[in-house]
Order: structure tokens, then C-alpha cells, then sequence
């Protein structure tokens, strides 16, 4: 299992991933609460962007500031008014879930625009299958191999033309993407084709895929390329990745894209910290699982506790991910810290800031022996006619001592979850 990382010119573009053989165990109990909590949480994200592209209730309500919204750099104005296929927008969520000191889950970020993880998690339960079989199954793990099938019946869901069997297909920057390695695993686990925009023309309103017998009508499109770079007649008019005329065909109803255009306003670091607030507005409940506590650089008061205390918070930019964009207060420089509070006053808005929460730590094999290492959860959510989550995630880990960053383009490493049954 690889992934891409571009840009460095000392280890190269393409590595493997790291993957620990001890697993992560996560009791039925305990699965279950996180099971409810996103399953809620990703309703209430649904209801948000449906909201605030169809008159905006909650910004009128006073719930949250019109400017967060429209300020955000993935809000698509081109989306105001229209109908998304079932009114879902956010078709594969994978929310970033950590445990603070006392044993609690807590949500750290919101990926509703291009998740990526999901294949290491199945290749990574492959991998222990065959390694240790009779502990696989003597304690009773709950199967996580039906995810191809649940995420095509959550495309074919989607499709305007229900009365054959839809033509889906994955859209992908490319071999050089660093997630390229998942789209074709993907596609392959799926059965259906990846595609480049070159593959794909849209003609008179319709998107239509290029094959050895001619055109072939596509109904769902389940895209891993950024809004920016779908249509180069709306969006980046020098984007070679998308489909001139994808979008026309799109907002004519014609063909389904997963996930919806717009949707990363959802995954705005700014936006996140309103989502126990969408959860009382929406749904009328209080969050199951809550968010880390955050100050945003907009707010005054807020901005002024961020510059005063950067040595001890971790401060981001709304929209940076893989462990870019991000001052890990304890640790850094003061030049650093000179740099963000220069950035934060040049732009409150972009940036956002959290206390360090010492993420809990899971026993890793370090060389010849056993250390405890840092570790995160991404479990994946796939919203279609029903709401469906696969058992466990794609436990990250922080393979470098010390270190809470636990991305893959930072040097982490993955793990195996196990969610037992009851």
C-alpha cells in the first residue's frame, strides 16, 4: 500500500504506508455510542447545507453568522437554489475522532468533501486475516468487506435513471494523486471503471463516458477531484482534471455527483465548531459525541486569547489538511510563533484554535519492541437510502515518539480496528 507525497525531493513521491500489526479493540458497547453519534452528526451536516443553499433558515435564525457561511472558501454560490438527489449532499463522511484524558470521543474534524483512508482500512484487515486468522476469529470481529457493495449501493441510489441499472464510475485527478492508490482499489473492489476527465464528455446536457464500443451514458459520478477543478467552464478555467460542461449536466439533474458540489463548507474548520449548534437547531438533541473545544480568530475576544496563549493551543487554517497549515503551540519556535500570530492578524477568519488534547495512546511495535504511540480514528460513514458505518475505521497512529500528528504525510502510520461483537 502506497501513497503519494508531493514536492519532496529527499524520499521521493512514493511511499509505503506504514502499518502496525497490533490492533486496535473497540468494545460493541462503545461502538455503539459512535455509531449514534455520527450517524447524527452527519444528518445535521445534510440539513446545514441543504439550509443554507435553499434560503439560509439557520443564518436568519441567528445561529450562525451569514459571513462564516458565504466567507467560506468552499461555498459554491452556483449551488443557491438547487436540488441535490435526495436532498443528501454529504454521501461518504470520514470525521476524525480522538479520546481525551478521561476516555472520552471527541470529534476533531469533519472530511466531507474527497475522504480518503478507506483502503487502507480494508487492505490493513486483509493483512491481519491472513497473519493471525485464529485471533481474527476467536474473539469475534465484526467484517468490514462489505464496503465496496454498501458504497456502489449508496452511488447507485443516487442515480436519475432509476429504471435500468446505473452506470457509476470514479473520477481521479490521476495516477500522480496521492490517494490514487484508493480510487483504484475502489474502483476495482466496486467493479465499475475509474475514469480521468479525458475519459468523460458531456454533450447537450449529459455526461458520457468514452469506451472502445462508443459513448456510454453516465448516471453517478463518485468524484475525488476538488469542486475546483470539475468544470473548467465554471470553476478553474485552467483546470485539466474535470469535464467542460460537467456542471451544466449536473445542475440539469442528469447525472449525480458523490460527494455534492458545495460541500466543503461543511468540512471549513470555522464551520466545524458550530456543528453541536446545527445538532440542537436541526434535530432538537443534544450532541452524542462532542467537539473539541475551539476559539475562532474572527471572534475578537477569542482572537486576543489565541495571540496571548499560542505557546500552549494548536492553531489551523480553516481549510488545510494532512497536517499542513498547522502550529503545534507547545512545541514550536518563537519565529514560528511570530509568523501565525502575523497570519492570524492578517487573516482572523482562516484560522481557528484548539487546546492540546493529548490524544490516548495505543500499544505499537517500535523496532524490536513495544511502545505506546499516539492514535486517531477515521471511521467511514456512507449516507444513501440508509445510513451505513462500516465496524471500526481506520485508526491512525503517530509513529514518531512524542508526536500527536498522525497523518500519513507527516510520517504516521495506520492500524487495524477491530470492533468485537457483543
Amino acid at each position: 500500500m502506497t501513497f503519494t507525497v508531493t514536492g519532496d525531493t529527499v524520499h521521493g513521491t512514493e511511499r509505503i504506508f506504514p502499518f502496525d500489526l497490533i490492533p486496535r479493540v473497540i468494545p460493541d458497547a462503545e461502538w455503539q455510542k459512535i455509531e449514534q453519534g455520527l450517524s447524527q452528526r452527519i444528518i445535521a451536516l445534510n440539513l446545514f447545507l441543504n439550509d443554507i443553499y435553499h434560503g439560509g433558515k439557520i443564518i436568519a435564525d441567528g445561529i450562525i453568522p451569514e459571513d462564516v457561511v458565504k466567507s467560506a472558501a468552499h461555498y459554491r454560490p452556483e449551488m443557491v437554489g438547487v436540488d441535490v438527489p435526495k436532498d443528501i449532499y454529504i454521501h461518504i463522511c470520514g470525521s476524525d475522532l480522538i479520546r481525551d484524558g478521561e476516555g472520552n470521543y471527541l470529534v476533531l474534524e469533519d472530511n466531507g468533501r474527497c475522504p480518503s483512508g478507506v483502503s487502507y482500512l480494508l487492505e490493513n484487515r486483509e493483512a491481519m486475516k491472513r497473519a493471525v486468522p485464529g485471533m481474527y476469529r476467536a474473539l469475534g470481529v465484526r467484517p468490514v468487506d462489505d464496503y465496496a457493495d454498501l458504497l456502489r449501493k449508496t452511488l447507485e441510489f443516487l442515480s436519475p435513471r432509476q429504471a435500468q441499472s446505473p452506470v457509476c464510475v470514479v473520477l481521479t485527478p490521476g495516477l500522480y494523486n496521492s490517494a490514487y492508490f484508493e480510487h483504484s482499489f475502489l474502483a476495482r473492489q466496486m467493479g465499475i471503471e475509474i475514469v480521468e476527465g479525458r475519459d468523460l464528455v458531456a454533450i447537450d446536457g449529459y455526461v458520457y463516458m468514452r469506451t472502445t464500443r462508443g459513448l456510454v451514458q453516465v448516471d453517478v459520478i463518485y468524484r475525488r477531484i476538488d469542486d475546483d477543478f470539475l468544470d473548467p467552464q465554471v470553476f478553474r478555467e485552467d483546470s485539466m482534471l474535470g469535464v467542460p460542461g460537467l456542471m451544466d449536466a449536473y445542475l440539469k439533474g442528469n447525472v449525480a455527483l458523490a460527494n455534492a458540489v458545495g460541500t466543503g463548507v461543511a468540512d471549513d474548520k470555522v464551520t466545524y465548531a458550530y456543528v453541536p449548534d446545527m445538532i440542537r437547531y436541526y434535530l432538537a438533541q443534544e450532541p452524542i459525541i462532542d467537539n473539541v473545544p475551539t476559539y475562532l480568530g474572527w471572534r475578537e475576544g477569542d482572537r486576543r486569547y489565541i495571540l496571548e496563549h499560542l505557546e500552549e493551543l494548536v492553531v489551523k487554517a480553516a481549510n488545510e489538511s494532512g497536517g499542513y497549515g498547522m502550529l503545534m503551540g507547545p512545541s514550536s519556535t518563537k519565529e514560528e510563533r511570530v509568523v501565525f500570530a502575523q497570519r492570524i492578524e492578517a487573516e482572523p477568519r482562516n484560522y481557528v484554535a484548539q487546546p492540546v488534547v493529548s490524544l490516548s495512546r495505543h500499544p505499537t511495535i517500535c523496532g524490536d519492541h513495544i511502545e505506546g504511540r499516539h492514535v486517531d480514528l477515521r471511521p467511514f460513514v456512507l449516507y444513501g437510502e440508509d445510513i451505513e458505518i462500516i465496524p471500526g475505521g481506520l485508526t491512525r497512529v503517530a509513529l514518531t515518539k512524542g508526536s500527536l500528528v498522525v497523518n500519513s504525510s507527516q510520517g504516521g502510520g495506520s492500524k487495524d480496528t477491530w470492533v468485537l461483537y457483543q
